[in-house]
């Protein structure tokens, strides 16, 4: 099993579980039905569940807020090359909310999945 686990609420968990499996080099370790799947890679386990439907993720709070996707929070993929992952990325049509940054730790950059969730991409800085 993997180390971490992070929940994303999507809007589709098919257009999500294809983005992610087919864009980003995560392995569906099960995708049991229509509103929910988890993904693996490395030791980050991603858990992926719809808006709706009857899963624990996507009730609603006592307060009546619902699970909903986007935000800011993301989780973090470490890249060797980040320009070749961003012309991958764009060549397939992805979202991208910003361009290339520089920090004094490396450069990023952040892809959106298909419901708005945020995957930063990050090649650390060399030496």
């Amino acid at each position: 099993m993997a180390a971490v686990s992070v929940r994303y609420i999507v809007d589709d968990v098919d257009d999500s579980v294809a983005f992610y499996r087919d864009r980003l080099g995560f392995e569906v370790q099960m995708n049991p039905g229509p509103g929910f799947a988890a993904l693996i890679r490395g030791e980050l386990r991603l858990l992926l569940n719809a808006t709706g439907g009857p899963g624990g993720a996507a009730q609603a709070m006592p307060d009546g807020r619902k699970p909903e996707p986007g935000g800011w929070n993301r989780i973090q993929i470490e890249v060797d090359d980040l320009d070749v992952e961003v012309e991958h990325l764009r060549a397939s049509a992805a979202d991208f909310r910003n361009e290339i940054v520089t920090g004094r730790g490396g450069r990023q950059i952040l892809v959106e999945d298909p419901s708005g969730n945020l995957v930063e991409l990050f090649e650390p800085a060399r030496g």
